[in-house]
């Protein structure tokens, strides 16, 4: 039963691994995670500087959205990628042929987490860039 318990857990999305007791993203442990400080993790988000570091900010809706999309699209790109770190490596530099040489960290932050999802879709469809 410990197999099966854990071969789940590693199976999950990456967002549930981050979530309290509450169902928040506990942004402390995503920072510490990517060996980042809140203020970098708040940048690579998109969100101001301040939010992470404010727990009435951190757990807004809009806050709590932005990490979990940009979340979200690093689960979906890990395995390939060769783990988390080198998932955020991509999700941070890697420029997209598709959306004009902009990054997923770039559309993220332009509020278009919708279009990365779906060009990952087609792409793990076989589809190309």
């Amino acid at each position: 039963m410990g197999q099966a318990l854990k071969k789940s857990m590693q199976n999950e999305p990456l967002v549930l691994s981050y979530m309290d007791r509450a169902g928040k993203i506990a942004v402390d442990q995503v920072a510490d995670s990517f060996g980042m400080s809140k203020g970098q993790l708040a940048q690579t988000a998109g969100l101001a500087r301040e939010t992470l570091y404010r727990p009435e900010r951190s757990r807004t809706a809009k806050t709590q959205g932005r990490l979990r999309e940009m979340l979200e699209i690093i689960s979906r790109v890990t395995d390939w990628a060769g783990g988390k770190e080198q998932a955020m490596a991509w999700y941070r530099a890697q420029p997209l042929p598709a959306f004009g040489e902009r990054t997923a960290e770039a559309l993220v932050k332009d509020g278009k987490a919708a279009a990365i999802r779906d060009y990952l879709d087609h792409m793990a469809l076989g589809g190309f860039a």
